[in-house]
């Protein structure tokens, strides 16, 4: 909806007109001016400009609105954003507001201007927009796949009202403020859908005893694997999967392994360390979810 009509405060000036003969000669008489003040309409709308619900990992997260005054005078508008919409698996944080300084569409740090309280967006012309961003933090309690509206709403800051409603004196140039259909009170959801993924790890152990049984006495060696679960959505970074040697045993040098292919137990360029000292340690780096690492190491019962 866009602004229509007459911009507020224009002055409507009238004067009516008469020709008629006297006395066989023309003439023409002017009526007093008869001058109209237009009111101001008080309107506004709120569009959510996520093209749907956007994926969000655990931690901060930006939803974008635009606030559009199709009044008729130039007006501000109060901004609150709602965080706890019926029917949410969880509800964000609310980190604050910004307004789009560069008109890029996109939120950056430190250019876009953070909103202070009041909460309220610069004075819109008539016809004119401006993108908000609403900047959450989606809770650790998240889970994949759980979903969270987010609600902003825009009131003029003249006033808003029933359709019809009169501030006297508040509009464009000293005329009045008229709240148009829309209540001069708008508001739009935004929705995000969490992607998150978890590990799991999963330890098991097989013995062979020097006897060619599975007993676990001095000389056996016990076999250690470790499976790291990644599961979810999306992926994890920067994955290290680290074990301490087990007191009453010895590291058998050249058993560290990665899904069967054999790993250097030195600080090298594989992913691996091991030694009796500080254990073993295998660096995974970004694992999407749906995958599974498998670990392997052994150690002998000490004598």
């Amino acid at each position: 909806m866009l602004a229509a009509g007459v911009t507020a405060g224009t002055l409507i000036e009238n004067t009516a007109t008469a020709s008629f003969e006297e006395a066989g000669t023309p003439r023409s008489v002017d009526s007093n001016t008869v001058t109209v003040r237009v009111d101001e309409l008080l309107d506004v709308t709120v569009t959510s400009l996520d093209t749907g619900p956007i994926s969000a990992a655990r931690g901060d997260a930006v939803l974008t609105f635009e606030v559009t005054n199709p009044g008729n005078g130039p007006e501000a508008f109060l901004l609150t954003p709602e965080a706890a919409v019926a029917g949410n698996d969880f509800d964000v944080t609310i980190r604050g507001l910004a307004i789009d300084s560069n008109g890029n569409g996109v939120y950056d740090e430190g250019v876009d201007q953070i909103l202070t309280g009041p909460l309220t967006t610069p004075v819109l012309a008539p016809d004119a927009r401006v993108t908000v961003f609403v900047l959450v933090t989606v809770p650790d309690t998240a889970a994949d796949g759980d979903t969270s509206n987010v609600q902003l709403t825009a009131a003029a800051a003249t006033g808003n009202g029933a359709p019809g409603t009169i501030f006297a004196g508040e509009g464009e140039g000293g005329g009045d403020a008229v709240v148009g259909s829309t209540g001069a009170l708008a508001d739009a959801r935004g929705q995000l859908n969490t992607a998150v993924a978890s590990v799991q790890l999963v330890k098991s152990v097989t013995l062979r005893d020097p006897f060619g049984g599975t007993s676990a006495v001095p000389g056996s060696i016990a076999t250690f694997t470790i499976e790291a679960r990644v599961s979810g959505t999306g992926s994890v970074a920067n994955l290290v999967v680290s074990d301490a040697i087990p007191a009453g045993t010895t590291y058998v040098p050249g058993t560290l392994a990665l899904d069967a292919g054999a790993l250097t137990d030195a600080a090298d360029a594989d992913a691996g360390t091991a030694s009796d000292a500080s254990g073993i340690s295998v660096t995974l780096g970004s694992v999407a979810a749906g995958t599974n690492r498998q670990i392997t190491f052994e150690v002998t019962v000490d004598q």
